[in-house]
């Protein structure tokens, strides 16, 4: 074995004493200290690892199998003898091989098939900062794996900008190695340009600066592939310097040209590389000495408030910015250009969102149900999954029949987390599969994976059914695929469009690999048991690519998940009858695209606007080819504002909604109260989620739907819509007085009646439809029946209608009013009462107001016997003088009371 010093080389006995004591560490190393490559190799010889393999995970597929690449050339080895990588689609390992890099999705599905990882010692997550979605899950299942199965399985964690203390509590304490690294000084130069200048004429003026003002290499970090193919068009027609190279760098390139881009320039020459964060880490680009930072990254996001993700170019975090600095001091001191100012420096954030709280989780939280976890908090997490994207991810699978109604995973779900595509598009190939429709399922699920294929006037329509054809040409499948008679054919519509080459092949052949695994997939599912060893090396590798390698990659709704087990004897569904099939393209293309997203399935408002199934709202480009379809199923949409604007979708038959998306429609019979014509109107509405699909007058209503909607209509209104006489609401006050008293008594206020209607009214409601008929309703009779019949009783006791005073008269008590309860009577009509009357057990006087013959308040009083005392020589004073010929004596306690004048026999 080659060997020359690193400064790995010092930590290494501190790391192999840490592995064999604890099983677990924490390795902490500057970038070019050599921990990715001599760590796996200098651990190989251990005694705890006799006879097992190491299996070191990398974050990207470039990073992967170059370390592979660069550890065999070490042993003087061919790549695939002790060391070997797996990733999709292509796989080089062999019998002899101890070293596997693996990239994540592999991780997880090797970790599916057999959680106890027999033959494997040691598992070594690289790059743990990225703090990829497949990094945390794969480290919280071996975790668990070695909590509850393999004692004796190490693992290690290895970063250079990893805040080491929760990732060492969480592995029960493990050591934190590290190593100095070997770093050679970098200036940092801030050159921010103009606020609004376009980003590629600013890394222009920075290149051409670095290579005038300084020798060697040039590393240019940009957001995506998009501003690369820029940059490069805008340094090329400029005209660059004898002896300097362009060389582009993104995981969608060939292997040829990303090895031309990392492999030292030919004598003579410099090279300008121009890079996504793909050269961040792991990889080094031999000759750098200047770094050029834009300081930003794309990534995807995915907004609960919508359910979908979107790609967005976000400022760098901290940590990343100083990694990218640092390739400028891998073997060389070097300088770096940040195209920021030292002001918006200072406010960067610490660290890089970890992806778990940025991602769409419904990947995760179907191999969560492989796993056999009922919740996430089953396992440990550096940080665990939000409740609210995972609640939504939990509602999608159920809506892709992946999980049952307890959240338990179903057949079904098994061979999609088999299939090892986002569950989307995994379901949309097993459904597919069963109308006979694999090729061009495959085809889409290919082009939805990776970015659009168009460029130029023809990227801007949002019709897929045009790149679907290009898709199935170019894969050789376009004699199988079902014939194109929709809307003025798709062979015209593929004549315009410009798709990518590169692009283009690349699609294609990733749709021949689908159609392979899905091919593979029911005899694997019967041949493998649970638990059983990978053996599918064989057969190629099928993960989700790797969206770190290309920032421009822009899955449907977030990256797609690897595989869980492959095992499910449970035949798939019974097939759709024949007679239910697309016959032609142009249909095909939307109910495929549906069955991936069926929450965007969309029906056009007579503006011409959209409507989702999922409530949303959405509208395309003006001119858009789509614009006059009745039904679109939406592939991409993004969530700015209140209505997304559709960005891929393709038309949708109703016919096809009714027939295949049945499970979604309800049929919903349906009565309200209408003001207007004072009768309650019934309707039958036949809705898919918030889209109404048909809406008619339901003819015969039944009389509990007519009863509901009177209800409903009590509760919104209130009770002022119902039959009130004054002696009802008379009851209603004197029943209000009792409550207050004594909380037994019923509540009926208006409040309280209208929110509990259907208790007391409903019994009365039968035959009632019309205005008419709730005239006919007597609301006094239904309070009465409120009461029990001792309360019945009780109620003109203790609440009466009338006070009997002692001339006679039967005088109405007032339950209304802040002064209630209250009587209004002349005072010559008690003259002899003492004390002021007590009701409502006593306990409440009734306030009198005391009025003069002609019916005017002279006093109002609750203490009768006060009164007589105190103030009645003073009213009748007054009164004697205004009512000289009326009855006014001089001691009203002993005087007759009188309704007339003066009381019979006096003068």
């Amino acid at each position: 074995m080659t060997k020359f010093p690193l400064p790995i080389d010092e930590v290494i006995p501190e790391l192999q004493k840490a592995l064999d004591q604890t099983g677990t560490a924490v390795l902490l190393a500057e970038p070019g200290a050599g921990k990715t490559t001599r760590a796996p190799l200098s651990l190989l010889s251990e005694p705890w690892l006799r006879g097992q393999r190491i299996l070191l995970l990398e974050p990207r597929r470039l990073a992967a199998r170059a370390a592979a690449v660069y550890m065999a050339s070490q042993l003087g080895e061919a790549v695939g003898e002790t060391v070997g990588y797996r990733m999709r689609g292509d796989s080089r390992v062999s019998a002899k091989t101890r070293i596997t890099v693996v990239t994540e999705g592999i991780l997880t599905r090797m970790l599916q098939q057999d959680p106890a990882l027999l033959g494997t010692g040691l598992v070594i997550f690289d790059e743990f900062h990225e703090r990829s979605l497949h990094a945390d899950l794969g480290l919280a299942l071996a975790w668990q794996s070695r909590q509850l199965l393999r004692d004796d399985l190490r693992l290690l964690v290895m970063s250079a900008t990893l805040d080491a203390r929760p990732i060492a509590e969480m592995l029960d304490g493990a050591p934190v190695v590290q190593s100095r690294g070997r770093m050679f000084p970098v200036e940092t130069v801030y050159a921010p340009g103009a606020p609004n200048e376009p980003l590629e004429r600013k890394v222009d003026r920075a290149v051409r600066r670095a290579l005038v003002e300084h020798d060697g290499s040039v590393l240019v970090f940009l957001p995506g592939a998009r501003e690369i193919r820029r940059t490069e068009s805008l340094l090329a027609e400029g005209g660059l310097p004898a002896g300097v190279m362009l060389a582009p760098l993104y995981g969608a390139m060939p292997q040829a040209e990303q090895r031309r881009a990392i492999e030292p320039a030919p004598a003579g020459q410099r090279k300008v590389v121009l890079a996504t964060s793909i050269a961040e880490s792991s990889l080094t680009v031999d000759g750098v000495t200047v770094v050029i930072d834009s300081g930003l990254r794309r990534t995807s996001l995915f907004s609960p408030r919508t359910g979908m993700s979107r790609l967005v170019t976000v400022r760098a975090a901290r940590d990343s910015a100083d990694q990218r600095r640092g390739r400028a001091g891998r073997t060389a001191p070097g300088v770096c250009y940040r195209l920021w100012s030292e002001a918006e420096d200072r406010l960067l954030p610490a660290r890089t969102a970890p992806e778990m709280l940025e991602a769409d989780l419904a990947p995760l939280a179907l191999e969560l149900a492989a796993w056999g976890a009922a919740a996430p908090d089953e396992l440990a997490w550096l940080d665990a999954p939000p409740p609210a994207p995972y609640a939504q991810a939990v509602q999608l699978l159920r809506q892709l029949d992946a999980l049952d109604a307890a959240g338990r995973i179903t057949a079904h779900g098994r061979r999609m987390a088999a299939l090892g595509l986002h569950p989307r598009l995994a379901h949309m190939l097993l459904r597919a599969r069963e109308l006979g429709l694999g090729a061009p399922a495959c085809a889409l699920a290919a082009l939805l994976e990776e970015r659009d294929l168009l460029r130029g006037p023809a990227g801007r329509d949002a019709d897929l059914r045009g790149r679907l054809a290009l898709v199935l040409a170019a894969s050789g499948r376009a004699a199988e695929a079902p014939g194109s008679r929709g809307r003025g054919g798709l062979a015209a519509a593929a004549a315009t469009q410009e798709p990518g080459p590169d692009g283009l092949r690349r699609i294609a052949a990733l749709a021949r690999q689908w159609e392979q695994r899905l091919a593979e997939l029911e005899p694997l599912a019967e041949a493998v048991p649970p638990g059983a060893p990978d053996v599918s090396a064989e057969l190629g590798e099928w993960v989700v690519p790797d969206a770190g390698d290309d920032p421009d990659f822009e899955p449907p709704d977030g990256e797609a998940a690897a595989g869980a087990e492959l095992a499910d004897p449970t035949p798939p569904t019974a097939p759709v009858p024949a007679a239910s099939v697309p016959t032609d393209l142009d249909r095909c293309c939307g109910l495929l695209v549906s069955f991936a997203y069926p929450d965007r399935i969309a029906f056009r408002r007579p503006d011409g606007r959209y409507l989702m199934r999922n409530g949303r709202g959405a509208q395309l480009l003006r001119k858009d080819s789509l614009g006059q379809s009745a039904f679109l199923a939406i592939a991409e949409v993004d969530d700015e504002g209140a209505e997304g604007r559709i960005l891929l979708a393709a038309p949708l038959e109703e016919e096809d909604v009714y027939r295949h998306h049945a499970e979604g429609i309800t049929e919903e019979r349906s009565a309200e109260w209408d003001d207007a014509s004072g009768t309650v109107r019934a309707r039958i509405r036949r809705t898919f989620g918030a889209i109404v699909l048909r809406e008619q007058p339901d003819p015969s209503p039944s009389p509990e739907q007519i009863t509901q909607a009177l209800l409903e209509a009590v509760a919104a209104k209130g009770v002022a819509i119902l039959p009130w006489t004054e002696k009802a609401r008379k009851l209603q006050e004197r029943l209000m007085f009792l409550h207050r008293l004594n909380p037994d008594w019923p509540d009926v206020s208006d409040e309280t009646l209208a929110a509990t209607a259907e208790e007391w009214l409903a019994p009365y409601l039968s035959g009632v439809r019309k205005r008419a008929d709730l005239q006919a309703l007597s609301l006094y009779n239904i309070l009465e029946g409120l009461l029990t019949w001792p309360q019945q009783q009780e109620l003109n006791a203790e609440a009466p209608t009338h006070l009997l005073v002692p001339s006679g008269s039967k005088i109405q008590i007032h339950y209304d009013g802040p002064q209630a309860p209250y009587a209004a009577v002349r005072l010559q009509e008690v003259f002899g009462m003492m004390e002021t009357p007590r009701i409502g057990f006593g306990r409440v006087p009734i306030t009198l107001h005391l009025l003069s013959p002609a019916s005017r308040p002279v006093q109002v009083t609750s203490d009768l016997r006060s009164f007589w005392q105190h103030t009645y020589f003073e009213v009748k004073k007054d009164l004697k003088g205004r009512y000289p010929k009326h009855y006014w004596p001089d001691d009203p306690l002993q005087a007759t009371a009188t309704r007339k004048v003066r009381p019979d026999g006096q003068r």
